[in-house]
């Protein structure tokens, strides 16, 4: 299994309706990408205070990783992809994302 991990900064003038619209797309993408075992999403909640600005982050488990391989050019995944970047402080400078296998 690959786990697909992004970190987001949201611009801070996004409006909550905005916000949850770009998390359901997010949530959605499971339904509409083979290979997608679970999509998992939440805003930063730690006491550490370690976060770096980083507000949000998700969760996406594919099978293996020619799942998560072809999720990548997916035409859903791209138009999520640009939402995502759209709403971030700096665009792609506001996401962090890291792949491992678990």
């Amino acid at each position: 299994m690959i786990r697909h991990i992004v970190l987001a900064r949201l611009r801070p003038d996004l409006s909550k309706q905005e916000t949850e619209t770009l998390l359901t797309a997010i949530r959605g993408m499971k339904t509409e990408i083979p290979g997608i075992l679970q999509i998992e999403i939440g805003a930063d909640n730690s006491p550490e205070g370690l976060a770096r600005g980083y507000g949000h982050a998700f969760t996406v488990d594919f099978v293996d990783a020619s799942a998560r391989d072809a999720y990548l050019p997916h035409p859903h995944h791209a138009k999520v992809a640009q939402a995502l970047v759209a709403a971030t402080q700096g665009g792609v400078d506001g996401l962090l994302v890291l792949d491992f296998e678990a």
